[in-house]
């Protein structure tokens, strides 16, 4: 304890770049594909996002927190580039009884984004309401809402 009062606690270590990269390359990937529907974008922007994150790694309080926000970001912008093909994909109605994963990869890409990234990090990524809000740059009540629309399309497709 310094005559200041407590520090604060030092950010862990992340190792290496190279130990980043071996470490969540594969996280990445998944959820890249489960917000952009495409192994090929998936993999292209977790390349791009490793890319960026050489040049910040230094800097990085947290390089895994940063990576995943740069892949959100990448996801993100991909999807404002392919607005006329989403919409396409929003006026689909698909008929599904039984689920599997090609088929949940279409339900989800049904939904608009923010929807789908919400459900992605919070069911997949395991992330909480104030880290989505944090990675969507919205507030966590408003990652509530999002949650419980996307749920709702999704029943509507998965229980005819």
């Amino acid at each position: 304890m310094s005559r200041d009062g407590p520090r604060p606690a030092e950010p862990p270590t992340a190792g290496s770049f190279a130990d980043l990269y071996r470490d969540a390359y594969g996280d990445m990937v998944r959820l890249a594909y489960l917000l952009t529907g495409s192994r090929e974008v998936a993999r292209d922007v977790v390349q791009d996002a490793f890319v960026r994150m050489h040049g910040a790694f230094d800097r990085a309080r947290d390089p895994h927190a940063y990576l995943r926000r740069v892949v959100v970001n990448e996801c993100h912008s991909y999807h404002r580039r392919r607005l006329r093909q989403r919409h396409h994909l929003r006026s689909l109605r698909l008929e599904v009884v039984d689920l599997n994963a090609d088929e949940v990869s279409d339900v989800l890409a049904t939904l608009p984004y923010r929807q789908r990234a919400a459900i992605v990090l919070r069911y997949w990524h395991g992330a909480n309401e104030a880290e989505i809000a944090t990675l969507l740059r919205c507030r966590p009540g408003t990652v509530g809402s999002l949650l419980h629309r996307a749920i709702a399309e999704l029943r509507k497709v998965i229980e005819p």
